[in-house]
C-alpha cells in the first residue's frame, strides 16, 4: 500500500541515554523521509551525547560509550538533520511523548530553529493501543506477521514502524471505533491529517504532556497543584508559579510554549489597561467639555455672589447685623457768624 501524501512524512526513531527529557541526550537517531511519489530517503547519525551513556540504556540499545567517543556532538550536526527534515510532517513510535520532545530539546540546545506548528504527527503507537494495545515487537508480530531483526537498532526500529502504520492503515479500513464519550467513527484512514487528529486525543501543548488543551481549546495544566485550571488562570492567581517553573527542571520546550502563553497573556493585560485608560479619558474630556446650564446649581450661585465691579451699585444689599460706617471727610470745620445764619434761615418758620 502506498500512503496518501500531500508533503514527505519522516519516520524516526531515537535511541538516547536514558528518558528524562530535561538531562539525557540523542545516541542515534534514523530517519526515513517517505515523499508523496513513494520515493524514500533514509539518514542514520550517530551522536556523542557529551556525557556517559548509562549500562541500562546501553544493555537496551547496545550502544556504549566507546561506540559513539569519535562521533559528533548533536549541536555539530543540528542543522543537517534539520535540513533533512525540512517540512516533512513528523511520524515514529510514541513519538509524541519521547522523540519529538527529545529531539526538540537538542535543536533548541543547539540554537537551531525548527517548528512544529504547522506539522501533522502520527504516533503510530497510539493507533496500535487504542485499536488493540501491545508493544512495537508484538504490533509488528501483529500486523506484518514478522519479527524484528536488530530490535531497538534506530534503523530497524524505524522501518517496522513504517511498516507498522502501512499495515494498520490497511487492516482497520472502515473499521468502526468508539470513543469514550460512545462517539463513533472510522478513524484509521489513509490521510495524514486524519491520522494526526487520532493520534493526539490528549491535545498536548508541549508533547511532554506538562500542559494539554482543554474542550474550549485552551492550554491547561495536566500536573501538580494546579491541574486542570487553565495557564491564564493560573498566572492571574499566581504570578510566580510562571517564573518557578521557568527555572526549573523542565524540558526547554515545555518552557517555551509556558513563555508564549505568558507574552499572550501580558500583552492581552496591557490592552486591556490601555483600553481603560483611553475611556477614562474620554469621560474626563467630555466632562470639561460640558455646557454651563449643565453644570451644578452650586456653581451657578458661586457666580452670582462675584459679580464683577461695574455692575455693582449703591443699593447692593449690605450684609445683614453690620453697620452703616459712614465715610470720614476730616476733622470738624469751626463755627463762625456765616454758619449760624444759614442755620438760621433754614429752620426759620414761614
Amino acid at each position: 500500500m502506498k500512503l496518501n501524501l500531500k508533503r514527505p512524512l519522516a519516520f524516526f526513531d531515537i535511541e538516547s541515554t536514558g528518558t528524562n527529557l530535561g538531562v539525557d541526550r540523542i545516541v542515534e537517531l534514523s530517519v526515513i523521509k517517505l515523499h508523496p511519489d513513494g520515493s524514500e530517503e533514509v539518514k542514520t547519525w550517530r551522536v556523542n551525547p557529551g556525557m556517559p551513556i548509562p549500562l541500562e540504556s546501553s544493555l537496551v540499545h547496545g550502544i556504549y560509550d566507546e561506540h559513539i567517543k569519535d562521533e559528533p556532538l548533536f549541536k555539530e550536526i543540528a542543522l543537517m538533520i534539520a535540513e533533512f527534515i525540512g517540512i516533512s510532517d513528523l511520524a515514529g513510535y510514541n513519538s509524541n511523548k519521547f522523540d519529538i520532545p527529545m529531539l526538540m530539546e537538542e535543536f533548541l540546545r543547539a540554537n537551531v530553529l525548527f517548528d512544529l506548528d504547522n506539522r501533522h504527527f502520527v504516533d503510530v503507537q497510539n493507533i496500535f493501543h487504542q485499536m488493540e494495545q501491545r508493544t512495537l515487537k508484538a504490533a509488528y508480530q501483529f500486523y506484518c506477521d514478522k519479527q524484528i531483526i536488530n530490535a531497538h537498532s534506530a534503523e530497524a526500529d524505524t522501518r517496522a514502524t513504517m511498516e507498522v502504520l502501512l499495515a494498520q492503515i490497511a487492516k482497520y479500513e472502515n473499521i468502526e471505533w468508539e470513543d469514550k464519550k460512545g462517539n463513533r467513527s472510522i478513524p484509521v484512514v489513509n490521510d495524514i491529517e486524519a491520522l494526526h487528529h487520532f493520534t493526539n486525543l490528549n491535545k498536548p501543548v508541549d508533547f511532554a504532556g506538562r500542559m494539554v488543551y482543554n474542550e474550549n481549546g485552551e492550554e491547561t495544566f495536566n500536573f501538580g497543584k494546579h491541574k486542570g485550571k487553565t495557564v491564564e488562570d493560573v498566572l492571574k492567581i499566581e504570578p510566580s508559579y510562571y517564573s518557578w517553573m521557568m527555572q526549573g527542571d523542565f524540558p526547554l520546550y515545555t518552557k517555551r510554549k509556558l513563555e508564549e502563553i505568558y507574552t499572550r497573556w501580558n500583552a492581552k493585560k496591557s490592552a486591556e489597561r490601555y483600553a481603560k485608560q483611553q475611556l477614562q479619558q474620554q469621560v474626563n474630556q467630555k466632562s470639561q467639555e460640558a455646557p454651563a446650564e449643565a453644570q451644578p446649581v452650586e456653581n451657578q450661585v458661586k457666580r452670582e455672589f462675584h459679580k464683577p465691579d461695574h455692575l455693582k451699585t449703591s443699593n447692593y444689599p449690605r450684609p445683614e447685623n453690620k453697620p452703616f460706617k459712614k465715610k470720614d471727610d476730616g476733622p470738624a470745620l469751626p463755627v463762625n457768624d456765616d454758619m449760624l445764619k444759614l442755620l438760621a434761615d433754614k429752620f426759620k418758620k414761614g
